[in-house]
């Protein structure tokens, strides 16, 4: 090989590593098409959880996409006839990464369904860029869809389908929008309430507080979703944008907005609870009546930063967050 040659392929192989995205810790892109998702996400099967003696299980309810089902002890232990609140969990990661099977997500579903108690459905999606918005939409209804069925032998004799609740963190909260604000949902108003734990929302003007240079959130959502509307002023990315649908479409008796002080996306959390009770003419706070017909609750955990709850697990801050969703889900 001469000289030239193999300077030639010294360059193309640079230019192939060239960065041409750089979504760092969540994803890198590569000009050679490679990506790179920096963040460690073991994954781990499910089953018994020794623990909280919770029991869980994969069903594929798709070629693209799965659920993993979680029993609590609580569903054995209930009188004839007596069925469990059924909680729908979406998983963050921006769209980029994370799974249903992911060690974090596992350990705190088992956690969820033993506190609540609840019958737990934790939903796998696609993810972008392999797989663009809206493929984690249309994967989330499905599962919805799915769950709403009783497909499974777990949720048709222990789950109560009156008592279904959405729940998701960061874009998983983002996911519960989307699909609370549905025409297939909103028609039916089947869903009793929804919890979003650190929602990702953004929008094109800051507002009051909220941190400047968010850049690189609107740089990533217009990857993840190339079709977007209008950027990050796109309603399923920003609710309250100009021309967004009505929040009072809204298809959950009540909301729950969990919000982090440390948190860069707090602000767009309170502002979301804030519109929403707006909307249905309630108010909104760590005092709002959890039980009253439209009431929006905003929790805000003080000291910690976004998703603190699946990084430190063990914390009193975790376990304070844990205890709310509990007593929200569990109120009559």
């Amino acid at each position: 090989m001469s000289d030239g040659t193999a300077a030639t392929m010294a360059s193309a192989g640079a230019a192939a590593d060239e960065v041409v995205h750089d979504f760092a810790p969540l994803l890198v892109v590569y000009k050679s098409g490679r990506l790179e998702r920096p963040i460690p996400m073991p994954l781990v099967p499910p089953g018994h959880d020794a623990a909280t003696v919770v029991e869980s299980k994969d069903v594929h309810i798709s070629s693209s996409t799965f659920v993993r089902l979680y029993l609590p002890p609580a569903a054995a232990a209930a009188t004839s006839g007596k069925r469990l609140p059924i909680l729908v969990y979406f998983h963050g990661g921006g769209f980029v990464i994370g799974s249903a099977a992911a060690a974090a997500y596992h350990r705190c579903l088992n956690d969820l369904a033993a506190a609540c108690p609840a019958v737990a459905v934790s939903v796998d999606y696609r993810l972008a860029p392999e797989h663009p918005l809206p493929a984690a939409y249309e994967d989330a209804l499905a599962a919805l869809r799915w769950t709403l069925s009783a497909a499974d032998p777990w949720l048709a004799e222990h789950g109560d389908l009156e008592r279904v609740f959405l729940a998701g963190d960061s874009a998983g909260g983002n996911i519960c929008h989307h699909l609370a604000m549905h025409p297939d949902i909103s028609r039916g108003r089947l869903i009793k309430g929804a919890v979003l734990i650190h929602p990702w929302f953004s929008g094109k003007d800051p507002i009051d507080g909220e941190p400047r240079g968010a850049s690189a959130e609107k740089d990533l959502w217009e990857f993840v979703c190339p079709g977007t509307v209008d950027g990050v002023d796109d309603p399923r990315m920003n609710p309250t944008a100009p021309g967004a649908p009505a929040l009072d479409r809204l298809a959950c008796g009540k909301v729950m907005v969990c919000v982090a002080e440390r948190d860069a996306l707090r602000w767009r959390g309170v502002a979301y609870a804030e519109a929403v009770a707006r909307a249905r003419g309630s108010g909104s706070g760590p005092d709002a009546d959890a039980d009253h017909p439209g009431a929006v609750e905003l929790f805000e955990s003080e000291g910690v930063g976004h998703v603190f709850y699946l990084l430190e697990p063990k914390t009193e801050k975790a376990a304070e967050l844990l205890r709310r969703i509990a007593a929200f889900v569990g109120a009559e």
